[in-house]
C-alpha cells in the first residue's frame, strides 16, 4: 500500500476478526500467551509473497499479506488476524496517511508440514 493513498471504502469486502495477545500467568510460572478477540471488522486482504524453508525437521511456508482496515488505535504487533481460518500474526500496523481514517497491517502467516 502506498504511502497516502486512500483505499476506496468499497474495497473493504473481506471480514476478519481481530485479536490482540494478552501475557497471562500461568500455575508452573511464567507467562503464556492468550489471543483475545476484539471484534469482527471488514477489510481488505492481499497475499504479496510465499517462500518454501526449513523449520527444524519439517518445511515451512510463510506468506506474507498486506491488511487494510479502518484505523484502530488497539491493533499492534504481535496482535493476530483471522481470516477465512487462517492465522495472520500481524508484524507492523501503520496509519496510511496520517489522518487516522485507515490502518495498513503488514502480516506473515507460516504453516509447517511433514
Amino acid at each position: 500500500m502506498s504511502g497516502d493513498k486512500i483505499p476506496p471504502i468499497g474495497t473493504l469486502t473481506d471480514r476478519v476478526q481481530l485479536r490482540q495477545r494478552q501475557s497471562v500467568a500461568e500455575d508452573e510460572g511464567g507467562h503464556g500467551r492468550v489471543y483475545v478477540p476484539l471484534g469482527t471488522v471488514w477489510a481488505r486482504v492481499r497475499s504479496l509473497t510465499g517462500r518454501q524453508g526449513t523449520n527444524a525437521d519439517g518445511r515451512s511456508v510463510a506468506i506474507s499479506h498486506a491488511v487494510v482496515l479502518r484505523f484502530r488505535s488497539d491493533l499492534g504487533p504481535g496482535d493476530r488476524i483471522v481470516y477465512r481460518g487462517r492465522q495472520l500474526d500481524v508484524l507492523s500496523a501503520s496509519d496510511i496517511n496520517g489522518r487516522r481514517a485507515y490502518v495498513s497491517c503488514a502480516c506473515s502467516e507460516t504453516s509447517v508440514t511433514g
